[in-house]
């Protein structure tokens, strides 16, 4: 080992983390398959947890979560139904501490070690755990029978078929909810997969399943992956065949509530000026050097919108008709969406909501989520046979937790007629810089946009 810990580390502060070194301090390495950078379990620890707290990992690989508790002063309990795994993560945490600790966490003073405790398990059964005991949840587990990690042993989530792997993962987020201790966090890595050139939205339904547990969703961070070609071969067939490489994944960080969560008297006032849809032509750079091809497209604050809008409407409208339309602030409902505008035969519909930067209340989101399927419906006929929807939209915070906005579009948008392609991650240069004080909740700071393709 060349060192314990992280050179120039600091704690992310926005919803987006970048990691372009994967991290090779201590034992870590990325010779296990699938496991997650070290940054990952690292800011999660430090953000919720304390020295000397108990860390939960019931996917723990290699031991990546394991090893960072070690170096951070928390105690942990890791484990995997993968015997081989855990003869790695054990041989991984076997390493002398003979250095100080981190003065970041704790204002130079020396922390207590803590060897973590590695046993071969299954994460839909924590019976040996008591209720309310765990203090945080750090896991990243398979994704469905993308990745195998046995030889097809009995219970391998890494084999299950998407349905079957969510039903599985529904035992571990019962479990989960279960031995967690209330107001206390648990943290999950999850990623999309790709069936026949459409998206599956595998984080969207894993958020589901733990939702439907009891938690609430406190964080909804974007990790983006740093291994996507955009140049060559690829940027060529990306153009060709239309399609963006994947190239992001989802970090929820759910919160089991003290106590059932309320409303404020404010949320239930509906003010429809402020969910006004008005056709509007878009604002559009004339010209791009290149276009984005993959899911996560970061773009620079002087053109940001010129530069997406170019993006979607040449990718996806071939130059031909289409429509733009956007939820804007009014200060009374002088515009509506009216049938006399729509033309027939359209290639592209592009939905935009700058209205939510305004922090709308839960009723207005509400209000904003009907009307956005009353367009989609209404238009989706005059759309041609291999026309595209395309709806920019973004999460917003009430009462300190995530409405996750791109989850409910495509958990509400279920049609045989539209087919989901992609989901597209969007942000701005620069955006983590700006944020320099660390506050209870991170910044939102990227938006959706979710792709369908009309197929009739």
């Amino acid at each position: 080992m060349k060192t314990f810990y992280p050179k120039d580390f600091k704690e992310e502060q926005t919803t987006v983390w970048s990691f372009k070194q994967r991290g090779n301090w201590a034992t870590h390495s990325g010779e296990y398959r699938g496991n997650w950078s070290p940054y990952i379990p690292r800011n999660v620890i430090l953000k919720y947890s304390k020295t000397g707290e108990l860390v939960l990992d019931y996917f723990c690989g290699a031991g990546t979560t394991a090893v960072e508790c070690k170096l951070l002063g928390r105690r942990c309990i890791a484990l995997d139904i993968n015997d081989k795994a855990i003869e790695l993560a054990k041989k991984n945490v076997d390493f002398n501490m003979k250095v100080p600790q981190l003065s970041f966490v704790d204002e130079g003073k020396h922390l207590e070690v803590y060897e973590p405790e590695l046993k071969v398990g299954d994460a839909r059964d924590l019976s040996f755990l008591q209720d309310n005991s765990i203090d945080l949840i750090c896991a990243h587990p398979p994704y469905a029978n993308i990745i195998h990690y046995t030889n097809s042993k009995e219970g391998d989530l890494s084999f299950f078929e998407i349905e079957d792997f969510l039903k599985e993962m529904s035992k571990v987020a019962k479990e989960s909810f279960r031995v967690l201790k209330p107001g206390r966090q648990c943290a999950i890595l999850i990623g999309d997969t790709r069936r026949k050139k459409y998206v599956i939205p595998l984080g969207f339904k894993l958020i589901n399943v733990y939702l439907d547990a009891g938690f609430k969703l406190r964080e909804l961070i974007i990790k983006r992956q740093h291994n996507c070609k955009t140049t060559g071969f690829w940027y060529a067939n990306s153009i060709k065949y239309n399609f963006l490489l994947l190239a992001h994944e989802y970090l929820p960080i759910f919160e089991k509530p003290k106590s059932p969560v309320l409303l404020s008297v404010r949320e239930r006032e509906i003010d429809y000026g402020l969910v006004t849809p008005t056709l509007e032509p878009p604002l559009l750079k004339e010209k791009l050097d290149k276009l984005e091809t993959t899911t996560v497209w970061i773009l620079p604050e002087k053109d940001f919108e010129e530069r997406l809008n170019k993006n979607i409407i040449d990718r996806y409208s071939a130059g031909k008709n289409c429509s733009i339309v956007t939820f804007v602030s009014r200060l009374k409902n002088e515009t509506i969406f009216s049938e006399e505008s729509i033309e027939k035969d359209k290639q592209l519909l592009f939905i935009k909501s700058p209205f939510l930067n305004n922090s709308p209340s839960f009723a207005n989101i509400e209000h904003y989520l009907k009307k956005v399927e009353e367009i989609v419906m209404q238009e989706l006929p005059n759309l041609n046979g291999r026309g595209f929807v395309v709806i920019q939209t973004q999460d917003i915070r009430i009462d300190g937790y995530i409405e996750p906005l791109g989850k409910r579009i495509v958990d509400m948008l279920i049609h045989d007629n539209l087919w989901l392609k992609e989901i597209v991650i969007v942000t701005q240069e620069g955006a983590n810089s700006k944020t320099q004080n660390p506050k209870e909740h991170l910044k939102i700071v990227h938006q959706y946009l979710l792709i369908y393709e009309v197929k009739k």
